[in-house]
């Protein structure tokens, strides 16, 4: 079997919630996802998603990932799409950095690998841990009384998970949480994620005025060595996000004791198989996990789904479901939130089929 073709289409995806914001101001309401195939002589087609949350957010942008697909595409065909990790291999040797051009490539393949053999991804990743995924639900930045309005009615649905989108002013945001907290019930988490929005002496403010509260701290400040700081400072759970891309990063904050919990973005990654990479660590290393992606619909809820399933429960911190955030859905099959947890499809591949009517206009065609 070899790669005989790879292509991309463009989908827009707007918020049920009309917008979302977080730290320094930034905000968006519709977001621009890559869609990706891989195609075999075979006939066999693979899928994948890239959806970054925008420019202002990690170094990644939609029109970032169909122009690099067009320059990394050509050096793929002839390829065998089943031999994921010399696959990955050529394509950073093909082109530097640029990790989430490559993830759809990377999780299309394993889309076709599952297809090829008859498994659902999950259990080629490692094998179904347990009934179901555990979610949380992101609350975009605005005042105190809005946001716990907002995690008392996503209570209703079933979450128990709350991520509270701070960075933004220190005395605002000490209000988001105290206010937010006590809508909670004990067994409830929260998680205060400042997106790199405080400076450091600002985020030791906050730490130290909620020391009384149960909450994680998560990706405090913009560098690595002031999230470090912070993490000394305070007694609070603390999970570190946009530093940690790559695995010598990863190994680096884990030989500093920088942090409790380790979110993980499949595309900042570079894919499921870089991700995977990782979890695999953190498990052999106690290490608990958010296991997501910047953003996405129905195939990137699917590819979180799958690589959180396939990682055991007690190292399993959350995920999250990005297709209920979303008014289109671009494909079939995707998990669907029931009562704040999703499960991993036993479809083989992703287990999804694409809804091509929504899809746009092909952008990348590489043959």
């Amino acid at each position: 079997m070899i790669i005989t073709r790879i292509f991309a289409h463009r989908v827009e995806l707007p918020l049920c919630e009309g917008s979302y914001h977080w730290s320094g101001g930034k905000s968006v309401s519709v977001f621009d996802s890559t869609l990706v195939g891989v195609e075999t002589d075979t006939g066999h087609v693979g899928y994948g998603e890239v959806c970054p949350l925008g420019p202002f957010y990690l170094p990644a942008y939609a029109d970032g990932v169909r122009a690099g697909l067009k320059e990394l595409g050509p050096h793929l065909l002839g390829w065998d799409p089943r031999e994921i990790s010399q696959l990955n291999e050529r394509m950073d040797a093909a082109l530097k950095g640029h990790a989430y051009v490559k993830s759809g490539i990377d999780i299309a393949c394993w889309d076709l690998l599952g297809k090829c053999t008859g498994l659902p991804v999950c259990t080629l990743l490692g094998g179904r841990y347990g009934e179901k995924i555990r979610l949380y639900r992101a609350i975009s930045q605005e005042a105190p009384e809005v946001m716990a309005r907002k995690v008392a009615a996503y209570k209703t649905d079933g979450y128990t998970r709350f991520q509270l989108k701070v960075g933004g002013n220190p005395d605002t945001d000490i209000e988001r949480i105290r206010a937010v907290r006590a809508m909670l019930d004990s067994d409830d988490r929260l998680v205060a994620d400042a997106n790199t929005g405080w400076s450091q002496h600002e985020a030791i403010r906050v730490v130290r005025a909620v020391r009384d509260l149960d909450v994680y701290i998560e990706q405090p400040c913009l560098t690595y060595e002031e999230c470090l700081a912070v993490r000394r400072a305070t007694d609070h759970p603390f999970i570190l996000d946009e530093n940690i891309d790559s695995l010598s990063m990863f190994m680096r904050a884990k030989a500093d004791l920088a942090m409790d919990a380790v979110n993980l973005k499949i595309s900042k990654l570079g894919g499921l198989t870089r991700t995977r990479q990782i979890r695999d660590l953190c498990v052999s290393l106690g290490i608990a996990m958010t296991l997501e992606d910047s953003w996405g619909g129905d195939i990137t809820t699917a590819a979180i789904a799958h690589l959180a399933h396939s990682t055991p429960e007690h190292y399993r911190f959350t995920s999250t479901d990005f297709n209920s955030y979303v008014t289109v859905s671009n494909a079939d099959g995707a998990p669907m939130r029931v009562d704040g947890y999703m499960q991993a499809s036993e479809a083989p591949g992703l287990g999804i089929a694409p809804k091509f009517d929504v899809w746009g206009p092909r952008l990348v065609d590489v043959f």
